[in-house]
């Protein structure tokens, strides 16, 4: 037995190492030139590919490093309990660090390494979708957490009763958009109600939708008539750190009825200026889907946030699991799930899309 990877196969196809590392070199030439620090955002954005770039040759690196370390260990003529346990743990460990590489050479869409805005709606249900939208709200600053992105809450709709109604969140970092446009769609569960005194089985919905963030400078062209423009007092928590002001702005698009809010800021300006880069964000998917008719790829099909809808089921009961109906990848761990870990579902969703 050994485990054996094909380089000259691996870096002209699917990892394309080499073509990595002429990449690289390429960047670097650029970055030598003397006017490279004059454009402060295409500088960023040459260093944030080349950081990239090394970081999957380094992957690399380390994983063939691995594979001849491990194949050394197969080679041995008497191979004792230890020994065996030791291949089994090395052998588990470069298979994850494949799967871990495919995944990130799936995430080759024109938007996916941007950052992204993330909203939650809490759908059918009433009192019982606004606190499953909350759920769901910190099952994915929990993944955040874990992914080592950072994310700004740009908008906070507490519901009536309990939860929330609505939520916006700027996810940042390398790729967030990828991983998250899996997340589109309405999302149920089903469990018995701690809001029922009776304690029956509740069905609850919410709807997530995912759009990559674009530059500020962003060609969309609007028309100030087709906005309806509101302000009203942000939440707070209370004290002296209430927002006694109407600086919460939402915005309106009539021709197309997009509704964007934002009220993290502290003044009105400021709150305006998010919620427009927002809508224009709104407005570019939708001028792309307008152009190349990729509805589907990009911004995927609107669905009504009831039953028969779902992309993924949260059963707490009469049994445990989670299921996402477009993969029909599952699990019973549904604490573990809400608690942030949903890579199963995102790499499964990347895998599909791309059969």
């Amino acid at each position: 037995m050994k485990i054996v990877l094909k380089r000259q196969k691996i870096c002209g196809g699917y990892f394309d190492i080499d073509q990595k590392k002429e990449k690289i070199k390429e960047l670097e030439n650029i970055m030598q030139e003397a006017n490279f620090w004059e454009d402060a955002k295409k500088s960023s954005a040459v260093i944030d590919e080349i950081n990239s770039l090394k970081s999957v040759v380094k992957d690399f690196d380390e994983l063939l490093f691995k594979v001849e370390d491990l194949n050394s260990l197969i080679s041995m003529a008497d191979i004792d309990e230890d020994t065996f346990s030791l291949i089994e743990e090395e052998a588990k460990d470069v298979f994850d660090r494949v799967n871990k590489m495919e995944i990130l050479q799936l995430l080759d869409g024109e938007y996916d390494k941007s950052n992204c805005i993330l909203e939650l709606h809490s759908g059918a249900g009433g009192t019982e979708a606004c606190d499953w939208a909350l759920m769901l709200y910190r099952m994915y600053t929990r993944w955040c957490d874990k992914k080592g992105y950072k994310y700004t809450v740009l908008d906070y709709q507490d519901g009536d009763e309990v939860g929330i109604k609505s939520a916006s969140i700027l996810v940042k970092g390398t790729n967030a958009y990828g991983y998250l446009k899996c997340e589109k769609g309405i999302h149920r569960l089903v469990r018995l109600s701690p809001f029922d005194a009776n304690n029956k089985r509740h069905t609850s919905f919410a709807s997530i939708d995912v759009t990559p963030e674009f530059s500020s400078d962003v060609d969309v062209n609007i028309n100030e008539k087709d906005l309806k423009i509101d302000v009203y007092r942000s939440s707070g928590c209370g004290g002296q750190g209430v927002n006694t002001t109407d600086s919460a702005v939402r915005i309106t698009h009539l021709p197309t009825k997009i509704v964007v809010t934002c009220q993290n800021e502290r003044s009105q300006i400021q709150n305006k200026e998010q919620a427009m880069r927002m809508l224009k964000s709104k407005l570019k998917i939708l001028e792309i889907e307008k152009q190349n008719n990729e509805l589907k790829e990009i911004k995927g099909e609107q669905k009504n946030i009831e039953f028969g809808s779902q992309i993924r089921s949260y059963i707490m009961h009469p049994y445990s699991l989670v299921k996402d109906h477009r993969t029909l990848c599952e699990t019973s761990n549904v604490l573990k799930v809400l608690d942030g870990d949903i890579d199963m579902f995102i790499e499964a969703m990347l895998k599909e899309v791309k059969r």
